[in-house]
């Protein structure tokens, strides 16, 4: 197929839109095999079935690099009390938080999981999603932790689009460990990873550094597993304070450290020089109403790709539009419309270790979105509208 009659986003280079104004995209399988301008079409593909996509403009398909969508229940009530003055800190510390959605995960059916994931998958397919990453971390026992993993894994079965699975046991000390954090990641978090990875569920391992969750010793501990296994590993740093997370996910290399609300020039520094990327989450800054915005010039500064993503989850980031999304990361953190579009495509891909998509170019994944906008800034810039026209999906309509 021939795809012609399109303004085409490339993201060639990293750097700029990379905008042919008036192109065309040759499709082989699930692969781009040409792109460029309509005039130069090489003969090989001339005689191709043509589709006229009437002049709009072509990215990349979206990639949602951080999400926990799979859990059971709500925390609408936290949500009211934390509009009447109680702090994240707070509720979790009170028995709320990821605890509360815990007993309502353990109780869930795998059923009744996938259901209710879907409705919030179908909302991100419908703005042009093609690629999620969903984590576990809602079982924090080995039975749901592998349930949830098996959820994620159903989704692709039950949608057109990917999935990329984290381990994320070290979320939460349980209730039942609620004193021996240590025991915890012993006893429980690392054998879960270990039975999550021989039944082959786990893509990445990730863990909650902060002080209500787990420390840098602790989160080491199961870095080293994943690292034992050929695992890759990232993690959540720096989200309500700075007790060393990021250096941590530099000194393993991670694919990427997220939230980074609380991370320094120096931890900055420390990703570039490990190729790591920053996951900027601009969700859970606006749900929890933060104060304190990421060091996006730092990252600027020091050549740190910034990746952004919805972290849709039922407490701090309830939002499953990544459209929405990208205009939160311009408007809260002044990132460019063309930042925030790498955020969710080119920087999305390398935020979870993948090369084959993320931009238009020759061999890569033919997965593309068709909008009824003129400008890709148009795509940061609205709010609550869905301009897409048409998603590609391995080169399917």
């Amino acid at each position: 197929m021939l795809l012609t009659n399109a303004q085409i986003v490339s993201l060639h280079d990293g750097a700029s839109y990379g905008l042919i104004r008036d192109g065309a995209i040759a499709l082989r399988g699930q692969t781009i095999a040409w792109v460029g301008e309509a005039d130069t079409v090489p003969e090989l593909y001339r005689d191709d079935t043509r589709h006229d996509l009437g002049g709009r403009l072509v990215t990349p398909a979206l990639i949602d690099c951080h999400t926990h969508m799979v859990f059971g229940g709500n925390r609408a009530a936290e949500f009211e009390q934390r509009l009447n003055g109680a702090s994240y800190e707070e509720v979790a510390r009170a028995g709320g938080g990821i605890v509360s959605t815990v007993k309502a995960t353990r109780a869930a059916s795998e059923e009744a999981l996938l259901q209710d994931a879907l409705t919030r998958v179908d909302a991100m397919v419908a703005e042009g999603v093609s690629l999620l990453e969903v984590k576990s971390g809602y079982g924090l026992d080995q039975e749901t932790e592998l349930k949830m993993l098996r959820v994620a894994r159903k989704i692709a079965q039950e949608r057109r689009i990917d999935v990329r699975t984290s381990f994320l046991g070290a979320h939460a000390v349980p209730p039942e460990y609620a004193n021996d954090p240590d025991g915890y990641i012993d006893d429980v978090c690392i054998p879960a990873l270990r039975a999550a990875h021989a039944e082959g569920l786990v893509d990445a391992v990730d863990g909650f550094c902060e002080g209500i969750a787990f420390d840098t010793a602790q989160i080491a501990r199961v870095f080293d597993v994943a690292v034992e296994l050929g695992l890759p590993v990232k993690l959540h740093a720096e989200q309500l304070s700075n007790i060393g997370g990021t250096q941590l996910a530099a000194r393993y290399g991670a694919l990427s450290a997220d939230h980074v609300e609380y991370a320094t020039d120096a931890d900055a520094r420390a990703l570039a020089a490990a190729g790591t990327l920053a996951v900027v989450l601009p969700g859970a800054f606006y749900t929890l109403r933060e104060t304190q915005v990421p060091p996006i010039q730092a990252f600027r500064e020091h050549g740190v790709p910034m990746a952004l993503a919805t972290d849709c989850n039922p407490g701090s980031s309830p939002l499953a539009s990544l459209l929405l999304t990208m205009n939160m990361a311009c408007t809260l953190f002044r990132m460019t419309p063309l930042e925030a579009l790498l955020g969710v495509t080119t920087h999305a891909a390398m935020a979870l270790g993948l090369s084959d998509r993320g931009r238009i170019a020759p061999d890569m994944r033919a997965d593309l979105c068709v909008w009824d906008v003129s400008h890709p800034a148009e795509l940061s810039y609205r709010i609550g509208f869905n301009p897409l026209h048409q998603r590609i999906f391995k080169g399917v309509l």
